[in-house]
């Protein structure tokens, strides 16, 4: 039996948080607009349309952004409504595809291989996706379409703002070599530079290298992007991908050396790493401690290093007492040194057993916990997080907003 020729939709909203502002605010339509944190060390989650024309580009420091555009409206953001909004973005999605993998809050592929007998032919099916998007939730997506992710992906990005394009078998080669060759899936910045001193400036320069050339360059990545180049991407679409770790981080606003004004901190992200473990119902047996020094060591946003340090659990656990009890001893038996301007807590190592054979000595107390966390639970998503308290946010921001999606999150508003 012949196999079915693939056919891949990437869908990505327009500058999703921004839209989200502009659609809601009348006074913002039209205005040069960045969602994120507007202080000294804020970063821009997203800008409308309006501000990038003079510029300004998500990840951007918000100092930076500011400078290119004196006008720009610096909008904080609402999380809780930005997730709501990708619930019922992701549930169109699933109207027009049983196999939707998602990518980050705004941004998903889907599978139309076979479909077009009941579905119609690809093109007309982005068309109906992007109405039921408009006419849903009033707001702007760009989608495309290609045999393959990689392809689809770029294409979304071309059809931009608010465009679809399709790139069919017989179009892709013409399609991808004039563009530059950082466009390549897993070519960054970096990445290009190398390969631009190396003479490979397009993707069709990569396409057309010789394997050897390639691999003696470059070794096996050589030839994974020159696979790349050549549109032959194998990667099917992932509808469910499971969970590796789970984090929680926050920005200073100014630098913290002294190590007790960090431990509310730490307890605040340890419960909400916890939750999120008892929402998926697994368990961790790693917990890990992350900073980010304000000592800078090389220019750049990037220029401030980054330490991490773990500890293995006796039992796995999906409690936040028990996970800030061990961040808090990473702290200080081997936390930094110096200030800081970022901490973190995670879990890694997840299981989805249940937990050890509890010693008799401990199973009292374990369950007292458990029965807390199952109340608190309860209580968080019936409310939110705020009905049962926050900690002291002294001197810390939001300083942006991420589109990662968060496993175990989605009652967090």
């Amino acid at each position: 039996m012949k196999k079915q020729p693939r056919v891949i939709m990437h869908a990505d909203m327009d500058a999703f948080y921004a839209s989200v502002e502009q659609r809601d605010h009348v006074e913002l339509r039209g205005q040069p607009l960045a969602v994120g944190g507007a202080g000294p060390r804020g970063v821009v989650a997203a800008a409308s349309y309006e501000a990038r024309r003079f510029g300004v580009r998500s990840a951007m420091p918000s100092v930076e952004a500011r400078r290119r555009c004196p006008k720009l409206i610096f909008v904080r953001g609402n999380m809780g409504l930005y997730k709501k909004e990708s619930a019922r973005l992701f549930d169109i999605f699933r109207e027009f595809s049983p196999a939707v993998e998602r990518i980050s809050l705004d941004e998903a592929f889907l599978d139309l291989t076979g479909s077009a007998r009941l579905m119609g032919p690809a093109k007309q099916v982005g068309e109906r996706l992007r109405k039921r998007v408009h006419d849903q939730l009033t707001l702007p997506i760009s989608v495309g379409i290609a045999p393959v992710k990689m392809v689809a992906k770029i294409a979304s990005a071309a059809a931009k703002p608010d465009g679809l394009l399709e790139v069919i078998a017989s179009e892709m080669k013409q399609f991808l070599e004039p563009l530059p060759v950082g466009r390549i899936w897993g070519v960054g910045p970096v990445a290009q530079e190398r390969l631009g001193a190396l003479g490979f400036h397009t993707i069709g320069d990569v396409a057309h290298a010789k394997d050897d050339d390639l691999h003696h360059a470059l070794g096996d990545w050589g030839i994974e992007i020159a696979q790349l180049a050549r549109g032959e991407d194998i990667r099917d679409i992932e509808p469910y991908r499971e969970a590796v770790s789970y984090s929680e981080e926050h920005t200073f606003v100014k630098d913290v050396t002294a190590k007790h004004e960090l431990e509310p901190l730490v307890r605040e992200h340890a419960e909400s790493v916890a939750r999120r473990l008892r929402h998926d119902g697994v368990r961790a047996h790693t917990v890990v401690l992350k900073w980010k020094s304000a000592q800078r060591n090389a220019p750049g946003a990037r220029g401030y290093p980054v330490f991490t340090r773990r500890t293995t659990l006796a039992q796995p656990t999906d409690d936040g007492r028990t996970i800030a009890e061990n961040a808090i001893g990473l702290l200080h038996r081997c936390g930094p040194d110096g200030a800081i301007r970022l901490l973190g807590v995670g879990c890694t190592g997840l299981t989805g057993e249940s937990a050890d054979q509890l010693s008799l000595f401990d199973a009292g107390t374990n369950a007292r916990r458990s029965t807390l966390n199952q109340t608190v639970d309860q209580i968080t998503q019936r409310f939110g997080k705020k009905a049962i308290g926050a900690l002291t946010r002294k001197d810390r921001e939001q300083v942006g907003l991420s589109m990662q999606v968060k496993r175990g999150d989605e009652t967090d508003g």
